[in-house]
Protein backbone atom coordinates (compact mmCIF):
# COMPACT_ATOMS: atom_id res chain seq x y z
CA UNK A 1 0.00 0.00 0.00
CA UNK A 2 1.62 3.28 -0.81
CA UNK A 3 1.66 6.14 1.47
CA UNK A 4 -1.24 8.28 -0.06
CA UNK A 5 -3.15 5.52 0.46
CA UNK A 6 -2.34 5.07 4.07
CA UNK A 7 -3.12 8.59 4.74
CA UNK A 8 -6.82 8.43 3.16
CA UNK A 9 -7.29 5.34 5.32
CA UNK A 10 -6.28 7.60 8.55
CA UNK A 11 -8.22 10.38 7.43
CA UNK A 12 -12.01 8.60 7.01
CA UNK A 13 -13.97 9.38 9.97
CA UNK A 14 -15.21 6.72 11.43
CA UNK A 15 -18.23 6.18 14.05
CA UNK A 16 -18.19 3.24 17.02
CA UNK A 17 -21.26 2.95 18.91
CA UNK A 18 -21.05 1.56 22.77
CA UNK A 19 -23.60 0.79 25.17
CA UNK A 20 -23.15 2.46 28.71
CA UNK A 21 -25.46 2.24 31.28
CA UNK A 22 -28.29 4.68 30.04
CA UNK A 23 -26.02 6.59 27.75
CA UNK A 24 -24.59 5.50 24.43
CA UNK A 25 -21.01 6.69 23.65
CA UNK A 26 -19.94 7.33 19.94
CA UNK A 27 -16.39 6.69 19.53
CA UNK A 28 -15.13 9.25 16.76
CA UNK A 29 -11.93 8.64 14.98
CA UNK A 30 -10.29 10.17 11.85
CA UNK A 31 -10.94 13.92 10.80
CA UNK A 32 -14.09 16.26 11.29
CA UNK A 33 -13.79 17.84 7.78
CA UNK A 34 -17.01 18.94 5.85
CA UNK A 35 -17.57 15.86 4.33
CA UNK A 36 -20.22 12.89 4.57
CA UNK A 37 -18.95 11.90 8.37
CA UNK A 38 -20.75 15.51 9.73
CA UNK A 39 -24.10 14.56 8.47
CA UNK A 40 -23.10 11.56 9.67
CA UNK A 41 -22.74 12.12 13.02
CA UNK A 42 -26.43 14.27 12.84
CA UNK A 43 -27.74 11.40 11.56
CA UNK A 44 -26.40 9.07 13.89
CA UNK A 45 -27.46 11.14 16.65
CA UNK A 46 -30.86 11.31 15.23
CA UNK A 47 -31.62 7.66 15.01
CA UNK A 48 -30.87 7.01 18.93
CA UNK A 49 -33.45 10.14 19.51
CA UNK A 50 -35.85 7.83 17.70
CA UNK A 51 -35.50 4.59 19.18
CA UNK A 52 -35.29 6.29 23.23
CA UNK A 53 -31.41 7.59 23.71
CA UNK A 54 -31.09 10.70 25.09
CA UNK A 55 -27.90 10.79 26.76
CA UNK A 56 -25.15 10.89 24.20
CA UNK A 57 -21.16 11.04 24.91
CA UNK A 58 -19.03 11.53 22.13
CA UNK A 59 -15.50 10.38 22.87
CA UNK A 60 -12.96 12.44 20.46
CA UNK A 61 -9.84 10.57 21.92
CA UNK A 62 -8.85 9.65 18.46
CA UNK A 63 -10.28 12.29 16.39
CA UNK A 64 -7.46 13.73 15.05
CA UNK A 65 -8.82 17.42 13.53
CA UNK A 66 -11.91 19.15 12.82
CA UNK A 67 -13.26 22.34 10.84
CA UNK A 68 -16.04 24.42 11.68
CA UNK A 69 -18.26 22.22 10.05
CA UNK A 70 -17.14 19.49 11.71
CA UNK A 71 -17.97 21.72 15.20
CA UNK A 72 -20.91 22.66 13.65
CA UNK A 73 -22.07 18.69 13.33
CA UNK A 74 -20.99 18.46 17.26
CA UNK A 75 -23.42 21.67 17.92
CA UNK A 76 -26.18 20.21 16.06
CA UNK A 77 -26.21 17.07 17.90
CA UNK A 78 -26.65 19.06 21.11
CA UNK A 79 -29.17 21.02 19.59
CA UNK A 80 -31.34 17.87 18.59
CA UNK A 81 -30.54 16.13 22.18
CA UNK A 82 -31.98 19.96 23.90
CA UNK A 83 -35.12 19.72 21.68
CA UNK A 84 -35.94 15.94 23.64
CA UNK A 85 -34.58 17.15 26.42
CA UNK A 86 -31.60 15.04 26.13
CA UNK A 87 -28.35 15.58 27.52
CA UNK A 88 -24.67 15.59 25.81
CA UNK A 89 -20.86 15.36 27.12
CA UNK A 90 -17.58 15.19 25.21
CA UNK A 91 -14.77 13.26 26.49
CA UNK A 92 -10.82 12.90 25.90
CA UNK A 93 -10.61 15.74 24.15
CA UNK A 94 -7.21 16.49 22.61
CA UNK A 95 -4.85 19.27 23.08
CA UNK A 96 -5.37 20.65 19.86
CA UNK A 97 -9.33 19.96 19.36
CA UNK A 98 -9.51 21.89 23.04
CA UNK A 99 -8.02 24.49 21.89
CA UNK A 100 -10.15 25.14 19.07
CA UNK A 101 -13.07 25.05 21.80
CA UNK A 102 -11.64 27.70 23.97
CA UNK A 103 -10.91 29.99 21.20
CA UNK A 104 -14.39 29.37 19.86
CA UNK A 105 -16.01 29.87 22.84
CA UNK A 106 -17.61 26.21 22.69
CA UNK A 107 -15.82 25.33 25.96
CA UNK A 108 -18.58 27.37 27.43
CA UNK A 109 -21.63 25.34 25.78
CA UNK A 110 -20.20 21.62 26.11
CA UNK A 111 -19.62 19.81 28.98
CA UNK A 112 -16.28 18.27 28.97
CA UNK A 113 -14.40 15.44 30.51
CA UNK A 114 -11.18 14.12 30.78
CA UNK A 115 -12.71 10.42 30.43
CA UNK A 116 -15.72 8.27 29.00
CA UNK A 117 -16.81 7.24 32.31
CA UNK A 118 -16.72 10.39 33.78
CA UNK A 119 -18.77 11.75 31.40
CA UNK A 120 -21.42 8.67 31.44
CA UNK A 121 -21.70 9.49 35.33
CA UNK A 122 -22.13 13.06 35.06
CA UNK A 123 -25.29 12.20 32.91
CA UNK A 124 -26.91 9.53 34.78
CA UNK A 125 -26.82 12.47 37.67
Amino acid sequence: MHQNELNLIEEIMAIKEIKKGHCVVLELSGKLMGGDETSEIKEHVKSLIDVGVTKVVFDLRKVKWMNSTGIGALTGSLNLLNDVDGKLALANITDKIESLFVITQLSKIFSAFNSVDEAVTSLED
